[in-house]
């Protein structure tokens, strides 16, 4: 059997499974089971397997079809410029939440900045990484998470303070940017999501929402000194209330043109 082979069955398998992109995932995943590029693969694509190639590709087909994230499956997924690496201790970062980063890099040279919430350390570090001028140090309430964000962070060559905590640490004193992508799916609505949300950290996706999904993100605009500026990641109903929360508030589009993040000041 060849990988192109590989390819066609593992696309099938995929999409009984209900995946949206079974073709992009066989592909993948047929190149992380031969330790290949998508690209290398398509230029050997007849190339017979062997034995222990095709068992490693059925395995990781396996794991995909019981609607496990992709992105766990291959370890890493692509955020801004920069790779990092992804595990069921942390959640996995979206197209859309790079819009925060955007903010920041619209910051003046040598501004400081705090993530509440950093997980895997994704925003924090593409920031740095485009930004090596700015001031950045990140948190989480999650030791599991904070370290995921060290190494990624000392993968990447990057220097990063992590600090476990709940909230805005201690040690934080004003900073010219407060950013956050905090939980805000609400017990009620996570069953209309992909099922693949359900395997990442509960409380990275819902935490205390509450009814709304604005739990969490009201306690840290709560906590949070008058004046600090903020932004903070939402769902895409969730605009006009959050430029109920902050003052000077404006609400941001995503890559689908979805109210996303919005920026303001701290009441």
């Amino acid at each position: 059997m060849s990988a192109g082979d590989m390819i066609e069955q593992a696309t099938e398998a995929i999409a009984a499974a209900g995946c949206d992109t079974p073709e992009a995932d066989a592909r993948m995943l047929v190149a992380k089971a031969l330790e290949i590029s998508v690209e290398e693969l398509e230029l050997d694509g007849a190339t017979a397997l062997s034995p222990a190639a095709k068992a490693e590709i059925e395995r990781l087909v396996s794991r995909r079809r019981e609607r496990e994230p992709l992105e766990y499956i291959l370890g890493s997924c692509r955020f801004r410029e920069i790779e990092i690496a992804v595990d069921s201790r942390v959640l996995i970062p979206r197209r859309e939440t790079e819009l925060l980063v955007a903010v920041g890099v619209e910051l003046p040279e040598g501004a400081r900045v705090h993530e509440v919430g950093t997980g895997s350390g994704a925003i924090a570090l593409a920031l740095l990484s485009e930004r090596p001028d700015l001031r950045v140090t990140a948190s989480d309430l999650s030791e599991e998470a904070a370290e995921s964000a060290r190494e990624n962070a000392e993968r990447l060559g990057i220097e990063l303070e992590v600090i476990v905590t709940k909230g805005i640490p201690d040690s934080v004193d004003r900073v010219r940017l407060l950013i956050a992508n905090l939980p805000y799916v609400t017990e009620s609505t996570i069953g209309e999501r992909s099922p693949e949300i359900q395997r990442e950290p509960k409380i990275a996706v819902q935490g205390d929402s509450g009814d709304d999904g604005l739990g969490v993100i009201r306690g840290l605009v709560g906590e949070t000194p008058s004046g600090w500026r903020m932004a903070l990641e939402h769902d895409t109903h969730h605009g006009p209330a959050m430029r109920e929360l902050l003052r000077e508030a404006e609400t941001r589009t995503d890559y689908r043109g979805d109210e996303r993040v919005t920026v303001g000041l701290a009441p």
